[in-house]
Formats: C-alpha cells, structure tokens, sequence
C-alpha cells in the first residue's frame, strides 16, 4: 500500500481525489508544453511593444583616390531612427497582449481537461473496486450453495445432478471475479500513468462515488457558460484579436518615417558641419490590400468560430446535464427501490430454500438478479460521477 503526501515522498497509506487531480496538474506534459507557449506568448508581446534600434551612420564624402584621401575628405557621424507611423505600435502592444490572452485561456482549458480526466480514472478505480467486492461476494455466496447443495445430494435427499449444477454458477461467478480484479489493476494502471507515477497503481484509493448529483451544477445557467469556459474566453480573445489586427492593416498603407541627423568636418577648410535625413517609402507598387484583406477574413473566420463553440459549448453542457440527472434518478431507483427488493427477495428464497421449499434453479435465478441489480447500480454510479465531473470541466472547475 502506497501513500501520497507531496509528489516526492510516498508513505503507506492513501491516494484521494484532490491529491490525484493535483498531481495530474503538476505532471501532465501538455500542461508543460503549454505554459511554454504562454511564456512565449509573453516574450512576443514585450518585444511587440519595442520601436527598432537605431542605426549608426558613418560615411567618408569626397574622398580623392589619388592623394591622401583621409585629410581630404568629408567625414561624417550620426546615427538614424525609424519612426513607426502613430497608432501603429500601440495596437501591436495590444495585439500581442490578447495573445498572451489566449494563451492562458488554452492554459486553462488544457487544466480543465487534464483535471476532468484524472477525476474519471478515479472513479473509474472507485467503480471497479466496488464491482470487485459485488463479484467477491457473488463467489462466497455461489460457493455457500454449493456446498450446502453437496450437502444434500450425500444425505441422499436430492439426485447428484443439483450438486453439479450448483457448481456452474460457482465457477462462472470466480471467472467473474478474475475479470473483475483484473478490470480494477488495468484501471489503477491508468491512474497512475495519466498522473504520471507509474509506482503508484497498487496505490489504494480513498473515497466513495457520489450517490446522487450536485444541484449547485445543475441549476447554473448555460447561456452564461460561454463568458467562463476556457474556450469561449479564448473565442471572445481571438475575436478582439482579429479586430485589432484589422486596425492594424489598415494603417499599413501610411509609411514609416525614417529620419536622421549626422555631423562632422568639411574637407577644404575643417569647418563642423551637419547633415539632416529625412526619408518616406513610396507606397506605389505595394499599397497593403493583401494584408488587409488576410485581416478582414481572419475576423470573419474568428467570428465564425466563436459562434460554434457558443453552439458547442451548449450542446455540451444539455447532453452532460441529461446524462447527469438521467443517472441521478435512476441511481435513486435502484437505491430505493430495486435493489431492496432483490435483496429481501433473495433472502426469502434463501430462507425458504434451507427448508427445502424452493428448488435449486429458483434460487440461483434470483441471486443472478440480486447480482445483475447491484452491478447496474455501480454502473449508473459512474456514469453520475463522469457526467458530474464533465459539467465540473465545462465550468472550469478544477
């Protein structure tokens, strides 16, 4: 049995939810791969922001080649700079900052993700585990009704073929068993490797799946869904985005300014001397409208997108929330009403069974059905959980 504490030490003892969807958080190489992306996010809009460096101007003027060209010269020094046209910049500043927007926003909705997947193979460990106790118990009980059929066919009251029958449903039941067991290591394997440890899929997990579901998720409004799923952030960004890079195109077609200023001495008489440079680029062969075209389609498309996740988001959460109250009531069905049911009709067959007033059939038949209820509760169990935690990642929940 292993322990969880803190990502580097492991004593014996217990992996619960929190600590696995932390850990998936700490250890998810996409994660990662993303934070590395909004870093660099970060480093394109600083450097967005930032004019051109200046440029240092040296030039030698009316240099004889046939004398000593230096002392005859014109020498000159200065530097030039390249002036953006106004408004320019700015919108490149804002331009990369809603990059760095969306960065997060795909940030945080990988976080979503990853946490919304650790919290399934938990349950997912949780179900097999309680489908193993069911299966432990469905041998024990197989094995009791054996023998006690045994039992009955050595005292002679009843032909040898009942105690042969009665040996099926035991054998089947171990296969079961097995199956069960091993249904509950694969699912601890994919535990442990979605967090990243693979030494922890004999970890023992602690908890209980949720009976019934969180009436807090299921009275949240879905039109508000858009403003607070990573994805409709990310939409809403990449549509301010496209808008200022429309803005921006349409500055193109104006030039940047390119001026200069330099001194130094005249030849003839070593007088000081300065020189001004001003200079325009001609927007003749390439006026922009490329540029500005790519922009306007960029938006529509942006538009465009944001729309269908909106319509994607809203499909999502009505299929989830179904799924969530569907599983929740029949979860409350089998609770209250099945499941006590089989398991009195069980116990009076059982009962009548000993005193010999049922047959043998009727009394494996009913355990298959006392079996079959409490494995059909299990599994509308998980499907509660899953479609919990899948209404949980839809609100960002972590």
């Amino acid at each position: 049995m292993l322990s969880i504490i803190c990502a580097s030490r492991l004593d014996a003892a217990t992996l619960t939810l929190p600590e696995a969807v932390r850990l998936a958080l700490e250890r998810e190489p996409d994660l990662r791969a993303t934070a590395g992306k909004l870093e660099a996010a970060r480093g394109q809009a600083d450097q967005a922001g930032r004019w051109s460096n200046p440029e240092l101007q040296l030039s030698l003027e009316d240099w004889p080649l046939r004398s000593s060209g230096w002392a005859s010269s014109k020498r000159l020094g200065g530097v030039s700079q390249t002036v953006p046209f106004p408004g320019k910049k700015r919108l490149e500043r804002e331009i990369g900052a809603a990059g760095v927007r969306l960065s997060q926003a795909e940030l945080e909705l990988r976080r979503a993700e990853t946490a919304r997947a650790a919290k399934v193979a938990f349950f997912q460990v949780l179900a097999a585990r309680n489908l193993l106790g069911e299966e432990t118990g469905m041998v024990q009980s197989a094995e009791r009704l054996a023998t006690a059929a045994k039992k009955r066919v050595d005292a002679g009251a009843v032909p040898e073929d009942v105690s042969l029958r009665a040996a099926i449903p035991l054998e089947k039941a171990r296969m079961e068993l097995a199956d069960a067991g091993r249904d509950l290591a694969i699912a601890q394997r994919t535990l442990a490797a979605l967090l990243g440890r693979p030494d922890l899929r004999e970890a023992v997990v602690e908890g209980a799946l949720a009976e019934s579901a969180n009436p807090a998720l299921l009275s949240r409004d879905p039109a508000a869904l858009f403003a607070c799923h990573p994805s409709g952030k990310a939409a809403q960004t990449g549509v301010h985005r496209a808008q200022l890079e429309v803005r921006r195109a349409r500055l193109e077609v104006y030039p940047d300014v390119t001026v200069g200023a330099s001194a130094g001495r005249e030849a003839e008489t070593n007088a000081a001397i300065g020189q001004v440079q001003l200079g325009i680029p001609l927007p003749i062969f390439d006026d922009a409208s490329g540029k500005r075209r790519e922009a306007r389609a960029n938006l529509a498309s942006a538009q465009a997108q944001a729309e269908a996740i909106r319509l994607r988001l809203t499909r999502e959460w009505s299929s989830a929330a179904a799924r969530l109250r569907t599983a929740s009531a029949q979860a409350k069905t089998y609770r209250e009403q099945i499941l006590p049911k089989a398991n009195e009709a069980l116990e009076r067959m059982q009962a009548g069974f000993d005193e010999g007033k049922y047959e043998l059939i009727d009394l494996l038949e009913i355990q298959r059905t006392a079996m079959d209820a409490r494995i059909g509760y299990q599994q509308k169990l998980l499907e509660l959980n899953t479609a919990q935690a899948d209404l949980e990642a839809l609100l960002g929940k972590l």
